[in-house]
């Protein structure tokens, strides 16, 4: 099946107000925590529309989750926790925003970076250990993880 612009546009429109709904009723449970919680996971809204579209090549891939899982190990863990839980340093990538974010977008993130928040580029790691990892990351269980449950 073959997407218009106009689809991808209107599927990646959809998103960002799902998102935003979500982040607006996270900040009347605790504005205080919330809104600084929320600012990172907004980061994932700032990838552009060619990049949030972008499909993993990997996902038919049944040898990519556990590949993923091995470089999630050695390179992610150490912030986000072994069971990507999130700690002081990183947040948690079972959170809704994280799971309900496409593939090209968590791709571009791990591409990128959050520099100021500490998340490094890993624009060197080559790009199909990378796919691995979001592949990892996407095969993640938030069904008992609220959106925008702060750290602690």
């Amino acid at each position: 099946m073959t997407m218009t612009r106009t689809t991808k546009r209107t599927i990646l429109a959809a998103l960002i107000f799902a998102l935003a709904v979500s982040s607006a009723g996270a900040q009347k449970e605790n504005p205080a925590s919330s809104n600084k919680h929320n600012s990172v996971y907004a980061e994932l809204l700032k990838a552009p529309g060619k990049a949030v579209a972008r499909r993993n090549p990997l996902e038919n891939d049944p040898d990519a989750v556990a590949a993923g899982g091995k470089l999630f190990a050695m390179h992610c863990a150490e912030c986000h926790g072994d069971m990507a839980e999130g700690r002081r340093k990183a947040p948690s990538l079972l959170a809704g925003e994280v799971q309900q974010a496409t593939p090209g977008a968590l791709f571009w993130i791990l591409t990128n970076g959050v520099v100021r928040r500490g998340m490094p580029v890993w624009s060197k790691l080559p790009e199909p250990q990378r796919w691995q990892i979001v592949s990892y990351i996407k095969s993640l269980s938030a069904a008992s993880v609220p959106i925008s449950r702060p750290q602690k």
